[in-house]
């Protein structure tokens, strides 16, 4: 049995939550998911160029877990950006 996911620190939701590629319709695509904590790993790392560490710690996660989280959030990021999917992010509560 899998262990239950601890809860984490996110500061807000999105108010976009769907990014596709332009000129192509919606019903052509195929999608990926992106978790609430996914986009939340890239906003403290990328976009506020916060070091691992310190991301962890807000989000109240192990630097170990925040590093597994941002790389999923990369991956998919990339898959969709070079094979042109959509990218929808999971906004659902999980509690």
């Amino acid at each position: 049995m899998p262990r239950i996911k601890c809860k984490r620190n996110i500061e807000s939701e999105p108010n976009v939550t769907y990014y596709k590629p332009v000129g192509i319709p919606l019903r052509e695509l195929q999608e990926l998911e992106l978790d609430l904590d996914e986009l939340e790993a890239i906003r403290l790392s990328d976009y506020e160029g916060l070091y691992q560490e310190e991301a962890a710690e807000k989000m109240h996660v192990s630097r170990q877990t925040f590093g597994r989280i941002i790389n999923n959030a990369h991956r998919k990021i990339a898959e969709c950006l070079i094979k042109g999917k959509a990218i929808k992010i999971n906004v659902s509560s999980e509690d």
